[in-house]
């Protein structure tokens, strides 16, 4: 496990004074995870909030190289990126043992770029995908994406009459990514500092393509005061909403189990993205049921890693 003061240490490689919300979940996500990464890397970053608010023209927060790309294309211009580098690394134009972490929201990972990624993962180029997931395209006025929850409101799902809110669960990327044979996938978020980091350079360090990804509470667009960011990561996993767990070498291991498992209403209610739901019998039935999809995804992954845990 990381050290917080070897982390310490390390250079600060994404700067302070760029533009992110107040309480931004994602800048302390990069923050984080280019603390933990061996030098040298370089980024690659579609389109998206890291990129809005880090490189509006003419600054920019990142202290390592980094490509910008068009919102769907994050794996395949890293897959380029890496395809180049080998090439001059077996010519003997480059030296150096070169990282290459690919960051990109929920909108350009789980929808937008979905087929990029796997055809990189497919391929195994080595390289380390980085998904920071706010639950929805925040940076062009919080519409739904399919990480954002059941029951969730967002403006193309909004909670009125018609529909109370998202009325489709998410989608369950880890393991889809997971069927692709990665060689290494985690999930984990903020206030979990020390496993976000040893997941990093596990990551980093693996054989092949590999995956992380890191829940990253935005107060914009999940609509909690600023200074909540870490407790709402933090009862993302003690409720079991977002399991912290990873899949290395075929077998399933849960990083994260909380001393005491709280019931999902205590991750909802600070947040006004369900507000709506704690006003009346129909948000309670919206909210036992994503009680229920939660237990039910819960108890799955403790099978799996009882069937394909550590020997």
């Amino acid at each position: 496990m990381a050290r917080l003061k070897d982390l310490c240490q390390n250079p600060e490689l994404f700067s302070s004074g760029h533009r992110a919300c107040a309480g931004c979940g994602e800048a302390l996500a990069v923050r984080q995870i280019l603390l933990a990464a061996p030098q040298p890397v370089v980024g690659i970053m579609p389109t998206g909030c890291t990129e809005i608010f880090s490189s509006i023209y003419p600054h920019a927060a990142w202290q390592i190289p980094m490509i910008h790309t068009a919102f769907e294309t994050a794996a395949s211009t890293a897959s380029g990126v890496v395809a180049a580098y080998n090439f001059h690394k077996r010519q003997g134009n480059i030296k150096d043992d070169v990282k290459f972490i690919a960051f990109a929201g929920d909108g350009g990972t789980y929808d937008i770029g979905f087929q990029a990624i796997s055809g990189a993962l497919e391929r195994r180029h080595k390289f380390l995908y980085v998904c920071t997931d706010n639950e929805g395209y925040m940076n062009t006025g919080i519409q739904r994406s399919s990480a954002t929850p059941y029951g969730a409101h967002t403006t193309t799902s909004p909670a009125g009459s018609v529909i109370p809110g998202k009325t489709m669960p998410r989608k369950d990327l880890m393991e889809i990514v997971i069927a692709h044979s990665p060689a290494y996938a985690a999930q984990t978020t903020i206030a979990l500092w020390n496993d976000l980091v040893t997941k990093v350079g596990k990551a980093l360090a693996a054989d092949g393509p590999s995956f992380l990804n890191v829940l990253v509470p935005c107060p914009l667009g999940w609509q909690h005061p600023g200074n909540l960011t870490i407790e709402m990561s933090r009862l993302a996993a003690d409720t079991c909403f977002w399991p912290i767990y990873e899949w290395e070498n075929g077998r399933y291991k849960v990083n994260y189990e909380p001393k005491e498992k709280k019931p999902v209403e205590a991750f909802m209610k600070p947040q006004g993205r369900f507000s709506h739901l704690f006003k009346g019998d129909a948000g309670k039935a919206i909210i036992d049921e994503a009680q229920r999809q939660i237990d039910a995804q819960w108890a799955l992954l403790h099978k799996r890693q009882e069937a394909f845990g550590a020997a």
